[in-house]
């Protein structure tokens, strides 16, 4: 373990802090649902949204797997509960095909690594699957700017739970304190890191009106580099 020497290390969320899964998710819908002979319009976008929120969080409990998750969310939005298996994994993939074609970096990410590089390292730590998130990740073609790579299925724990956090640091070999965390998400993502020790940083793109009060918060990761170094970076 390294001791001292204040932020030695940023350990990143994935989804709509590096990769803009929003994005990409409306996009991917929009195409699909009109392929499929479905309405396509913003209240749609919005359904199928909220039916990801809602059975993505039982994965996170461990209620369902992931795979079960993306097919609980093909039975919701179809309003077809009993929906064969099969069916739905294949409703889902002709899904998957068009959201891949719309992954996205932010444009402020790789300028963001590479002012960092090699002053800081780097991490990852995700609500979601490593075989997922490290596919996602070469494709966008920054998968080798990260050391690690740790997902809440294998660990055992999901963000806001100090345990992600804990074991983020260790596969790092650094104290909490010489760790930022940044993500997107104010409690879960900021917050979190916070009370687990670690200098959490919200990313917050949109210029949420609720930021006061947040004791580190970007809108760019261009202001990244400033931050960390009062951090004592």
């Amino acid at each position: 373990m390294v001791t001292g020497g204040g932020v030695r290390a940023v350990v990143w969320d994935i989804d709509d802090t590096l990769f803009d899964y929003t994005g990409a998710n409306e996009a991917g819908a929009r195409e699909h649902f009109a392929a499929e002979g479905l309405p396509a319009g913003p209240a749609e976008i919005a359904r199928w949204t909220a039916v990801m929120h809602e059975h993505y969080a039982r994965y996170l409990t461990g209620e369902l797997t992931f795979d079960e998750q993306r097919r609980e969310r093909v039975r919701a939005f179809l309003g077809e509960p009993e929906l064969p298996g099969e069916v739905a994994a294949a409703w889902f993939e002709r899904f998957g095909v068009r959201m891949r074609a719309a992954w996205r970096l932010y444009p402020d990410v790789v300028p963001a690594l590479d002012a960092l590089t090699p002053r800081y390292r780097h991490g990852l730590l995700s609500n979601s699957n490593s075989a997922h998130q490290d596919d996602k990740l070469r494709r966008l073609g920054v998968r080798d700017r990260f050391e690690v790579l740790l997902c809440s299925e294998e660990l055992g724990h999901a963000k806001p739970a100090p345990e992600a956090f804990a074991a983020a640091c260790a596969a790092m070999r650094l104290e909490s304190a010489q760790v930022a965390y940044i993500g997107d998400q104010r409690i879960t993502d900021a917050e979190a890191a916070t009370a687990a020790g670690l200098h959490g940083i919200w990313l917050d793109r949109a210029s949420s009106a609720d930021g006061a009060g947040v004791r580190h918060r970007i809108t760019t990761l261009a202001a990244l580099p400033a931050l960390l170094a009062t951090l004592g970076g």
